[in-house]
């Protein structure tokens, strides 16, 4: 429907793949980015769930600047599809085109089988 310029199209699949494998790393970091003491919350009203969290060791070196890594390569990939070119071409549905862009990939996947 839309014809997405070949550069756009890697530029979005490589923000989708970037945001992938960050959410993959972030999984496995402290939940504190600084030092932190754990906490338990007092049990709920006619629930058994108590909501907590172990302490904190908070993220290294290493892991603070693979996090900064990550986010200013998103900034970059997110800055580069949504300043493209190509929607000042649209004169209507730019929404419509943003939104068919992010499953482009998709569909090109299954044109390809």
């Amino acid at each position: 429907m839309y014809d997405f310029p070949q550069d756009l199209r890697d530029a979005q699949l490589a923000l989708h793949q970037t945001r992938a494998a960050y959410e993959q790393y972030a999984a496995d970091l402290p939940w504190s980015a600084a030092p932190m003491p754990g906490w338990e919350a007092d049990k709920q009203l006619h629930s058994t769930y108590r909501s907590g969290k172990p302490d904190s060791p908070g993220y290294t070196q290493e892991q603070a600047a693979e996090v900064a890594r990550y986010q200013a390569e998103l900034l970059r990939l997110s800055l580069e599809v949504s300043t493209h070119p190509y929607w000042s071409t649209l004169d209507s549905g730019v929404m419509e085109a943003r939104m068919a862009l992010k499953h482009a990939h998709e569909t090109a996947g299954d044109e390809a089988a």
